[in-house]
């Protein structure tokens, strides 16, 4: 994370590179459940997976489906453990879309209009940040749930970067009842409202309430905030704005 350009700077935080870190990890399909982990300003991973139960007694015990590794989120997502995909067991709720990759995030109360950067699993198994030398940019994992879509889609910016404010530098100010839009390349533009904004420490950070599983489209809107630790040289909170897909339309 970048530290705030000088003392008494506008109270931001870091993301990718700088103020990012370099790991987010999301299912391919649906919802997750567990922790985020974040490097550098997000402090280090943690892992709470269960041991898997004992083979039943058998003549030849059943092969066991091998769990692929979880990958990690960004680091200006919070510290945590990556979420593990999960089977939806709700009935659909709400509209939908079907998968489209975003394009161009929009939100009018914060005047923020910037374009989508795909993220992928780089080759330590993180996700790898957007480009630290563009602050006007949002990323998305590319193989997660796309914005619209059923299931709970993951899009995380930065707050500051080595060179000043960041695209989600304002984001704890946007106010339940705020819409967000997102582009998509089908030329639908998918509406979300934002239903609350809040501050999390990142050693008590809620990874079933912002990953779990969901029978409806909801958006997660995510970056650094809290103090900055100038020592540990991360921010200690994250900032979380919840949103459900409101409307849709064509572009």
């Amino acid at each position: 994370m970048a530290a705030p350009q000088s003392p008494g700077s506008i109270p931001s935080r870091t993301t990718p590179g700088t103020t990012l870190g370099r790991a987010l990890t999301w299912p391919a399909v649906a919802a997750v459940v567990g922790m985020l982990l974040i490097y550098d300003s997000f402090g280090t991973p943690v892992d709470d997976k269960p041991p898997a139960p004992p083979a039943p007694p058998a003549a030849v015990a059943p092969v066991a489906p091998a769990v692929p590794a979880v990958p990690v989120v960004p680091e200006v997502l919070g510290s945590h453990a990556a979420p593990r995909p999960v089977t939806p067991s709700k009935p659909a709720v709400g509209p939908a879309m079907l998968r489209s990759v975003p394009t161009r995030l929009q939100i009018p109360s914060l005047a923020i209009k910037a374009p989508f950067t795909g993220l992928s699993i780089g080759a330590a198994g993180h996700l790898d940040a957007p480009p630290p030398n563009d602050s006007n940019l949002v990323g998305w994992y590319k193989d997660g749930v796309t914005p619209g879509e059923r299931g709970t889609a993951i899009v995380a910016g930065h707050v500051d970067t080595k060179t000043g404010p960041a695209v989600f530098l304002q984001l704890q100010f946007l106010k339940p009842g705020a819409t967000v839009d997102i582009t998509r390349a089908d030329g639908s533009v998918a509406t979300f409202e934002v239903d609350s904004v809040e501050t999390f420490s990142k050693a008590k950070f809620p990874d079933k309430r912002v990953y779990s599983d969901t029978s409806s489209a909801q958006l997660r809107l995510i970056t650094c905030g809290g103090p900055y630790n100038r020592t540990a040289k991360h921010y200690e909170d994250n900032v979380v704005a919840f949103a459900h897909l409101e409307s849709s339309k064509k572009g």
